[in-house]
């Protein structure tokens, strides 16, 4: 346990600002303040923005956010920003011996045989262990491609376990993982790892179709010689046949529903019957009825208007 001199850790929420935050984004985020704010964490804001930009999608969504009662703590972060402290890591893990080139297309990848027991789409191996002609090769065809060679992870570990504050123990699969794209954009999972670290932040709350990521990024932040978070991964929203909510469901957005004439309050009272409480106006309502530990296990489906 921490000691009275120790600063508590902090939440944060992490949105890629690729069009307007749905329900189920939207209630991600609430449960993330809450959670931190409830256990003396500081809150941080993270714009995922190394790719799949919108233009005027960040401040749209911190003004949405904002309606429904959130704050954070210092300023707004985005990746786009940090590319030296991606770098630096990337160059860290070089120093380990744990950074190889992968010449690979993703199709070449998908089509590839893989190890029993492996997930759709796992990295075979490829390029892991390749000569000096060998990897000349690969390079001479990128070059021809037009792109870089991929950066991965040269891990040592098949698996790897997490803590989830709902789903318990978690052990998942670790394989070699991309940390720098051939277009020469860091991937996702070495972004996320550094940039909490930085935050200090400890308490990742996010979706749960992210959960098989934990065990990786876990893994990563250990390597990097980083503190592992604790984590807490929410059941998805979902529409009336189950699918993933999207735009395309209708009004699925807090400005779709004020458009309709609903209030952004009107919005976290219906977040707020998700989680089997009621009367909840804004996040500080939230925060004060809602029991965590009662937090239901299987997807929120939406009920959307006509």
């Amino acid at each position: 346990m921490p000691d009275a001199t120790t600063p508590p850790g902090a939440g944060r929420y992490a949105p890629s600002p690729s069009g307007d935050l749905h329900l189920g984004n939207l209630r991600t985020a609430l449960l993330a303040w809450v959670l931190a704010r409830r256990t003396g964490r500081a809150f941080r804001l993270r714009v995922e923005d190394l790719d799949r930009v919108k233009e005027g999608s960040e401040q749209r969504q911190l003004e949405d956010l904002t309606a429904l009662g959130l704050d954070w703590d210092g300023a707004v972060v985005r990746q786009s920003e940090r590319g030296p402290s991606y770098a630096e890591a990337i160059a860290a893990l070089e120093d380990q011996g744990r950074v190889f080139e992968c010449y690979c297309t993703r199709r070449e990848i998908l089509e590839a045989p893989s190890a029993p027991h492996a997930p759709p789409g796992a990295y075979p191996g490829t390029c892991r262990d390749l000569g000096a002609a060998a990897r000349e090769q690969g390079r001479v065809r990128m070059h021809e491609l037009r792109r870089e060679p991929a950066l991965r992870l040269r891990t040592d570990v098949a698996s790897w376990q997490v803590q989830d504050l709902w789903a318990g123990e978690v052990t998942g699969t670790v394989d070699d993982l991309v940390l720098r794209r051939g277009d020469g954009v860091v991937a996702y999972n070495l972004a996320v790892v550094v940039d909490d670290a930085a935050a200090g932040v400890d308490q990742v709350v996010r979706a749960d179709d992210l959960l098989s990521s934990a065990p990786r990024q876990a893994h990563l932040a250990h390597l990097l010689g980083l503190a592992e978070p604790g984590y807490a991964h929410v059941p998805l929203a979902v529409n009336a046949e189950g699918a993933r909510l999207a735009k395309r469901d209708g009004a699925v957005t807090l400005r779709d529903r004020r458009e309709r004439g609903e209030a952004a309050a009107e919005v976290v009272e219906q977040i707020g019957h998700s989680l089997g409480v009621v009367g909840c106006r804004s996040a500080h309502d939230l925060l004060e009825r809602w029991d965590p530990a009662t937090l239901p296990r299987h997807p929120w489906t939406v009920e959307l208007p006509h």
